[in-house]
């Protein structure tokens, strides 16, 4: 325990002492005259072989490519701590400091701080890209916390080596829903305007983190969350459990551990009753009448405050939980999928159109062969979907399905994603290195999304890697051999692309020896079909299915669809939204605005030709296509006209009593109200 502490530029001979006895003349410390996480540090430093009075940077930091690719690798984590930094920074400005966050090896990830400040630190390397292992500077906050895993406060002279000694450094670990070092957050500053909270606003911070770790991480599940004082509920302090609809307890953090007096291991996989000495059913239902949204529950010989957020489920005639909330996605597999009760395959895409048919067709006579498969199409055509479909159709189903977006990622980036790195390949690098998503794709299958975009420079070398089978991660000489199955989709005409240099001839004909061209959703003629299927998978957690109206049909079937299947998925995803818990009928009153407009507000996307012989190829059956301008007009003026003027008549017959005039209708009262255009 620090008896004496060094405050601003104060001579603290406690301290003076310790490095007199540990520098000067090599002896062990006494217990009491520095803190024993210092004093422990100072012993791992000296077995480093660390030199205290050198002046020499340990390292420089890593380049801005390998940089970008850490921030990458822990995008999660700087996502969810930047408003935290953000928020901290505000309460420190001007005070001569920084903040800043860490990665769990000690890399500085992101910094934000005083300019004065920022400027002096640079000296010392305490900026984005360096690393402060305590191994390599010595004691300090940020690489003693990861060593320790506990926060700590590092003043002045208390840094092993004397040109850290300006500084006056807070670190807190950061841990992840799982219970592993993600990282930690750091607040830095002089040492001669060191404050005396500045540690707990950095513990304040790291679980504030964390708590967005875990909401993010449980988003899809019910979460339980619960302290012994209501005023603590949604704040860093307060408990959190994941549970899933049927009472399966899935993550249990480290405050719930704390305030139940319990380990993970006693909660993990087990009922909600176990753990609660209640069921999930009567929580909920308690909760749904309970004014102050949250209920007190007596837990052995405490109670606690309980409320719950997260996605709600809904109860059954009898009390009992029947489902959660629709989320907007699902839980991911460790292999890249999607965990879902029945896999998605080229079956399942089947809804009855003739050229969606033929792709399928054309496709699943590749399944199990070594012969890459070109999707091309319009975006939003549904080409990752396609090529799932294909994975979770063919041999290779249990393996790895591992997608790389080539459009989406900086150039500078895209060569270590998809081909790894060596560790030492770069400064900074990790000693492990990392794999790429050809790596991880080994036995599996590799989708890379908008080949169109690649760098050329890249094309030359995933050329190579399909000729020869294998992969060299950046910075090595070793090749490691790769069993992949190949699928690549793009918007682009890649012919016209080659015609004009702009993607090399030899990589397109290795990637089409199978083409398959979508057809835009305006083309196809199972739009009906594609509704009810996607409209019953929308509805199934609603406990009532739903159904368009033959108007509404008719506003789907003309409109021009310029963002394809993914913009009927968000449609009709809003239109169920829209509905109140009564309604089961989706009618033009749910569905957005631009259905209203003339379809020269909505210009079609030109078409794709895609490959030779299925552009041009007829389309069997009536094809149903957007109607014309006068037409679709005159239709939805005319479909928005009658249900306003219905539902003003229905108003007027009740006296302007709108609780009634819906009744007669047969609609609820939002419903009614969006006829009228209040809304």
């Amino acid at each position: 325990m620090r008896q004496a502490i060094q405050l601003a530029g104060g001579y603290d001979p406690l301290l003076h002492e310790a490095r007199t006895l540990f520098f000067a003349q090599g002896s062990d410390l006494p217990g009491g005259l520095i803190d024993p996480l210092i004093a422990r540090s100072w012993e791992r430093c000296r077995r480093f072989g660390l030199s205290e009075s050198s002046l020499e940077t340990p390292c420089e930091g890593i380049d801005r490519l390998a940089l970008k690719t850490e921030q990458e690798r822990h995008r999660t984590l700087l996502t969810l701590s930047r408003p935290v930094m953000e928020h901290v920074y505000e309460q420190i400005r001007e005070s001569g400091s920084m903040v800043i966050l860490a990665d769990a090896s000690g890399l500085l990830l992101e910094t934000v701080g005083d300019p004065d400040f920022v400027s002096r630190a640079d000296r010392v390397m305490l900026a984005a890209g360096a690393s402060w292992d305590e191994n390599l500077r010595g004691t300090n906050a940020i690489g003693t916390a990861l060593a320790e895993e506990q926060p700590i406060a590092v003043l002045g002279a208390e840094h092993f080596m004397e040109n850290n000694s300006f500084l006056t450094c807070c670190a807190s670990p950061i841990f992840g829903p799982d219970g592993r070092l993600l990282g930690v957050l750091d607040i830095s500053g002089d040492y001669r305007t060191q404050q005396r909270h500045t540690l707990g606003l950095a513990r304040l911070s790291s679980a504030m983190i964390e708590k967005r770790l875990f909401e993010t991480a449980h988003a899809q599940h019910i979460l339980v969350c619960f302290h012994g004082q209501p005023e603590y509920l949604d704040s860093p302090q307060e408990g959190m459990a994941a549970v899933t609809p049927d009472g399966q307890i899935q993550a249990l953090n480290a405050q719930g551990c704390r305030i139940l007096g319990i380990r993970p291991v006693d909660a993990l996989r087990r009922d909600f009753s176990l753990v609660f000495e209640n069921s999930l059913a009567q929580l909920i239902d308690r909760l749904r009448h309970h004014p102050q949204g949250h209920q007190p529950l007596r837990i052995g010989q405490q109670v606690l405050c309980l409320q719950l957020r997260g996605q709600l489920p809904a109860l059954n005639h009898g009390g009992r939980v029947i489902d959660a909330a629709p989320t907007t996605s699902a839980p991911r597999r460790s292999d890249g999928g999607r965990k879902a009760d029945a896999p998605l395959t080229l079956d399942t895409l089947n809804t009855g159109d003739p050229r969606l048919q033929l792709a399928i067709d054309r496709a699943r006579k590749m399944l199990g062969r070594d012969i890459p498969i070109l999707i091309q199409g319009e975006s939003g055509a549904g080409k990752e979907i396609f090529a799932k479909a294909f994975h979770n159709s063919g041999p290779r189903a249990e393996q790895p399905f591992v997608a790389l977006n080539c459009a989406s990622i900086p150039e500078t980036l895209i060569e270590s994603e998809l081909f790894g790195y060596q560790g030492g390949a770069f400064t900074g690098a990790r000693k492990e290195g990392a794999p790429g998503k050809i790596q991880q794709a080994h036995g599996g299958t590799l989708f890379l999304d908008e080949i169109g975009d690649m760098p050329l420079n890249l094309q030359a070398r995933l050329l190579r890697v399909l000729q020869e089978r294998c992969v060299t991660p950046l910075g090595s000489t070793r090749a490691i051999q790769v069993d992949i199955s190949l699928v690549c989709a793009t918007h682009r005409k890649l012919r016209e692309e080659v015609a004009r240099g702009g993607f090399r001839e030899d990589l397109y004909y290795r990637l089409a020896g199978m083409s398959v061209t979508l057809p835009a959703l305006r083309e196809r003629n199972d739009i009906d079909n594609l509704v009810d299927k996607i409209t019953a998978r929308e509805t199934a957690q609603r406990g009532a299915p739903a159904r368009f109206s033959p108007s509404a049909l008719v506003l789907l079937r003309n409109y021009p669809w310029p963002g394809n299947i993914r913009q009927l998925f968000n449609v009709i995803r809003v239109a169920v939204a829209l509905l109140d818990d009564d309604e089961s009928l989706i009618t033009e009153a749910h569905l957005p605005e631009e259905f209203f407009e003339t379809p020269a507000a909505c210009p079609l996307p030109p078409c794709d030709s895609g490959a030779p012989g299925l552009a041009a190829m007829p389309v069997a059956g009536p094809a149903i296509g957007p109607a014309t301008d006068e037409a679709a007009a005159t239709t939805a003026t005319s479909l928005d006209e009658i249900g306003r003027q219905a539902a003003q008549r229905a108003l007027a017959a009740a006296g302007g009593n709108v609780s009634l005039a819906a009744r007669q209708l047969g609609i609820s009262r939002n419903t009614l109200y969006r006829k009228l255009g209040r809304m």
